[in-house]
């Protein structure tokens, strides 16, 4: 049977990146469908986006959003997207090589066979697999992730990791407009509240190298939102149990 699959990125101001990636992804093997969320770019991303979806009309689509909304509601606005479209399949992304596209196959097999229900591209399941970043980043991110584990219990050890497959069964089972959070607390939160729904996550070691090309998202309200949104999460979860959504 060949499932439906769609890789879901968020841009804004990847000029330097889309067109690559665009046609990287497209020319993979297993027909992977993309999906492009672009935040108003004022470099003319999406503009690229409609060019290039000349040549691949069936697989390529662009969703245009105007202004910054953040990363948690465009990848929602991109889950429910994939869901209504009938993809089995939902991968999330970075569109500035920091994940290398051959490893959404990786992610995919993880899970095909059900086992599992979301795979997630690990940093720091084998060591540090973290290519020209900063000391100060790297000892950040890693034990945000201990943070993580220790104040909620998560069983990962990349916890803010944003390179991930979802199986459609646990984008359905999340209550989706629940989701408090959009920036690198966002990727915590849906890892958390899906194990706590009962799904199996499986993490598949991959190797990140920083962004040559564009600027960097990240921010010190983003790291703090992460931060106390742990708390947050934890403190939810022991007054308010998590339930499956009813769908239908």
């Amino acid at each position: 049977m060949d499932h439906r699959k769609l890789v879901i990125i968020p841009t804004y101001n990847e000029l330097e990146n889309i067109s690559d990636m665009v046609v990287t992804v497209m020319n993979l093997p297993g027909n992977f469908d993309l999906l492009i969320i672009d935040d108003g770019s004022p470099d003319g991303t999406a503009e690229i986006v409609k060019s290039a979806q000349k040549e691949f009309s069936t697989r390529l689509h662009l969703l245009e959003r105007k202004g910054k909304l953040g990363l948690g509601t465009a990848y929602i606005t991109g889950f429910k997207w994939a869901l209504e479209k009938g993809y089995d399949y939902i991968f999330e992304m970075d569109c500035d090589f920091s994940h290398d596209p051959k490893d959404l196959i990786r992610l995919y097999n993880a899970i095909k066979d059900r086992s599992f229900d979301l795979a997630i591209g690990s940093r720091y399941i084998t060591g540090v697999n973290v290519v020209n970043w900063p000391i100060g980043r790297v000892l950040m991110s890693y034990f945000a992730s201990v943070y993580v584990k220790y104040i909620t219990g998560l069983p990962i050890k990349d916890a803010t990791a944003g390179f991930k497959c979802y199986h459609r069964s646990v984008l359905e089972g999340i209550a989706l407009d629940k989701i408090k959070f959009i920036g690198y607390a966002f990727q915590i939160e849906m890892k958390f509240t899906a194990w706590k729904l009962g799904f199996k996550l499986i993490e598949v070691p991959i190797i990140f190298t920083d962004r040559t090309r564009g600027q960097s998202k990240m921010s010190p309200k983003i790291f703090k939102e992460a931060v106390l949104g742990v708390i947050w999460m934890k403190i939810k979860s022991i007054f308010s149990p998590y339930r499956l959504n009813q769908i239908g």
